[in-house]
């Protein structure tokens, strides 16, 4: 069968390729899949129950319950003092991944470029190629945690230029942008005209300065496309529940495209959020209190075994350099899955700049992480006294 070129050129998901490799094994402990390892609190659980127990499970407005629609409405001014009108400005999704696919079919036409700062998650490249435009990567730098700087985004702008997609706290580093540079990326968006696309599912998972969210920077709010969701921040993976909000025309072509294709979020999954929004925030502090004290479990273990680890500011994965061992971010993956069954992503998934890295999702039990650690730390220390017999070797003969 003759298939479309763009979708046969794009390679499977680089995560999801260790997702299957690990469901077929043993004893492997999982550092690969963003997923938190806590289950959905019970009072979520307990109102999508009593949603099914009262016979909701019908059909919701293309834009989703008008009711939750308000609650995140609500919960964006109160937090971050941006202000969106329920009606018109706030789209529910099946998570941040349609929303990012609505918003980029909705502002891109054929051959518009789209700045994408690397190392990034999987599927920002391929969901800008389905969307008809052009993907233009700006690569971080490793010394400074692999922050995008303002000045490396405007070097890339071109006459074709539409769009810059941020994501912070980052996923695969965890790094996160702080206010004063977010400022001149907006002013430089303003400047050429830009929209931006803004993904920040983790925002709820913040370490250090409070999370600064794009749309409320100064003219900030209508040039740009706010993306979040409960997947991460209330362990909602499951559900399948996100939002988008922005400028009415925008939102409203995301949701032209949203009822021919999706229709709507599930109605259990948009009550679900809902009682998230209202009263799920004591959970959410535990849960991010918990990842905070195992991201600093593994950045230690994994600098202990001399492995360079940016700490992280934000969401829950370290992203350890393994350059020491010799090996690629593939090979370094691959042996340590076969030999020691502990999974993790090889850098190259969230981009060139990411190979000599691998990422390593700490959303799992301080027990297990330790393991793991443990587990890394046998790998690394076969392969660096594998690797000093050639490197004297090599040295000799040069």
């Amino acid at each position: 069968m003759r298939l479309n070129q763009v979708v046969q050129d794009v390679p499977p998901s680089g995560i999801r390729r260790f997702f299957d490799l690990v469901s077929q094994m043993g004893d492997v402990i999982s550092l690969g899949v963003g997923e938190p390892d806590f289950v959905t609190p019970w009072r979520i659980r307990e109102a999508a129950i009593y949603s099914l127990e009262k016979g909701f499970t019908t059909y919701t407005s293309n834009w989703g319950l008008l009711e939750l629609r308000q609650a995140v409405a609500l919960y964006l001014d109160r937090r971050y003092g941006v202000e969106y009108y329920p009606q018109n400005e706030v789209l529910i999704t099946v998570g941040v991944s349609e929303g990012l696919d609505l918003a980029l079919r909705a502002v891109l036409n054929p051959g518009d470029e789209v700045i994408i700062p690397e190392p990034c998650y999987v599927s920002y490249r391929p969901c800008t190629l389905f969307a008809g435009g052009v993907p233009v990567t700006v690569p971080g730098r490793p010394e400074d945690g692999f922050r995008v700087r303002a000045e490396a985004i405007e070097a890339a702008i071109t006459p074709r230029t539409r769009a810059i997609l941020l994501n912070y706290p980052n996923n695969p580093v965890g790094s996160t942008i702080s206010r004063d540079e977010l400022l001149k990326i907006a002013a430089l968006a303003e400047r050429h005209d830009l929209v931006v696309l803004s993904d920040e599912i983790y925002s709820k998972l913040s370490y250090g300065e409070p999370h600064t969210c794009f749309a409320s920077l100064p003219g900030a709010e209508g040039r740009t496309i706010l993306l979040s969701g409960f997947s991460k921040s209330h362990a909602m993976t499951g559900w399948r529940v996100g939002f988008a909000a922005g400028p009415a025309d925008a939102v409203g072509a995301m949701t032209k495209i949203h009822q021919y294709t999706m229709l709507c979020a599930p109605i259990t999954a948009q009550m679900a959020a809902l009682e998230a929004l209202k009263n799920g925030e004591p959970e959410v502090e535990e849960m991010v209190a918990q990842y905070d004290e195992r991201r600093r479990l593994i950045v230690a273990g994994l600098r202990s075994l001399g492995l360079d680890c940016f700490e992280p500011e934000g969401a829950f994965y370290a992203f350890p350099s393994i350059r020491a061992t010799g090996l690629t971010s593939a090979e370094f993956a691959e042996a340590l899955l076969q030999e020691e069954r502990v999974a993790v992503v090889p850098g190259t998934a969230f981009g060139e700049c990411g190979e000599g890295f691998v990422r390593c999702a700490y959303a799992a039990s301080a027990e297990s992480l330790t393991e793991a650690v443990r587990r890394i730390g046998r790998f690394v220390g076969r392969r660096t006294r594998q690797r000093a017999p050639r490197a004297v070797a090599e040295a000799v003969s040069e």
